[in-house]
C-alpha cells in the first residue's frame, strides 16, 4: 500500500473511532480514551527513556491510567470525590521505587517519568470534565467542538504554510520547528475560527457566536504551543515522530499533542463563563 493510501485508511479509522467515543455512550468513551492515554504515555516514555527502567515505565502508566479512571468514575458514576485523591498512590509507589533501582547511572531519565504524568496524564484526564455533568450524564459535543477546532486549526496551518509561508513572511519558532511560520499560524487561526462559526451555525457549538469566535483563538494560540513543546522534546531526543500507532501519521501523541494543551484551556474557559457546570 502507497503511502497516500495508507495515510487514508488510517486517518479515516482514526476519526471513526474518535466519532464513536465521543458520539455513543460513556462506556466507549472511557475505554478509547483510556487506551490513549496509555499508548501515549507509552511512546512519551520511550522516546524519552528507551529501555531503561522498564518497571519503573509500567508504573508511570498504571499511575496515569488510575488519575484517568478515578476521575472518569467521578464523573460518569458519581463515585465520592474524596476517592479521586488514591490516584497519588500510585504516584508514591513510583517514588519510593526509584530508591530499589540499582543502575543509577542515567537516573536523571526518572523526571521523564515524571513529566509524563504532568504532561500527558492530567491534561488527557481533565477531558472527563468536558463530557459529564454533575448529574452524570455524558454528552461529548462539547469535546467534539474541540477537536474539530483544533484540527481544523492545524489543516488550515498546513495548507496556508506550506502555500505561503515557506515563500514569504518569518518564521514562527524555527529553533523548534523550522517549517513552522507566521503565515501558516494566522492561517490556522482562520480556519479555526471558520469552523466554530459553522459548528454554531449548525447548532453543534451550543455558545453564543462571540463565545465561540473566543474560543476558537484560545484553542487556536493553545494548541500551536502544545504542538511546539511536543516538537520540541522530538528535537531533543532527535526523532522525527513519537511513534508509529497511526501508520503514515506518526504516533497518538503526534495527533494529540496541540489537544493536550487546548482542551485544559477550553474547559477553563468553559467554567469560567459558567457554560459548562461542574
Amino acid at each position: 500500500m502507497n503511502n497516500f493510501a495508507k495515510r487514508t485508511v488510517s486517518g479515516i479509522g482514526f476519526l471513526a473511532i474518535m466519532l464513536a467515543a465521543l458520539l455513543t455512550n460513556q462506556y466507549v468513551f472511557g475505554a478509547v480514551m483510556l487506551l490513549a492515554l496509555v499508548i501515549m504515555m507509552k511512546e512519551f516514555l520511550c522516546m524519552t527513556c528507551g529501555t531503561e527502567y522498564k518497571f519503573s515505565q509500567v508504573l508511570t502508566i498504571f499511575a496515569g491510567a488510575t488519575l484517568f479512571s478515578l476521575i472518569f468514575l467521578y464523573r460518569a458514576f458519581n463515585i465520592p470525590g474524596r476517592l479521586v485523591i488514591l490516584a497519588f498512590v500510585p504516584v508514591f509507589i513510583l517514588m519510593i521505587n526509584s530508591l530499589y533501582v540499582k543502575d543509577k547511572t542515567r537516573f536523571d531519565k526518572f523526571s521523564n517519568l515524571y513529566a509524563s504524568l504532568l504532561y500527558i496524564a492530567v491534561p488527557w484526564s481533565v477531558q472527563n470534565f468536558a463530557v459529564f455533568n454533575a448529574a452524570g450524564d455524558f454528552n461529548g459535543i462539547y469535546l467534539l467542538s474541540f477537536f474539530a477546532v483544533i484540527w481544523g486549526s492545524d489543516i488550515g496551518a498546513y495548507v496556508f504554510g506550506i502555500t505561503l509561508g515557506q515563500k514569504y513572511g518569518r518564521k514562527l519558532f524555527p529553533s523548534i520547528s523550522p517549517k513552522k511560520s507566521w503565515v501558516g499560524f494566522w492561517g490556522g487561526m482562520l480556519t479555526a475560527v471558520l469552523v466554530a462559526i459553522v459548528l454554531n451555525l449548525v447548532g453543534i457549538f451550543k455558545l453564543s457566536l462571540m463565545h465561540c469566535i473566543t474560543m476558537a483563538v484560545l484553542l487556536d494560540v493553545a494548541g500551536v504551543y502544545g504542538d511546539l513543546i511536543e516538537s520540541q522534546w522530538k528535537r531533543h531526543y532527535n526523532v522525527k515522530d513519537s511513534g508509529n500507532s497511526i501508520p503514515g501519521h506518526g504516533g497518538l501523541l503526534d495527533r494529540f499533542d496541540s489537544a493536550l494543551i487546548a482542551i485544559p484551556i477550553g474547559i477553563i474557559y468553559l467554567v469560567t463563563w459558567d457554560a459548562l457546570l461542574l
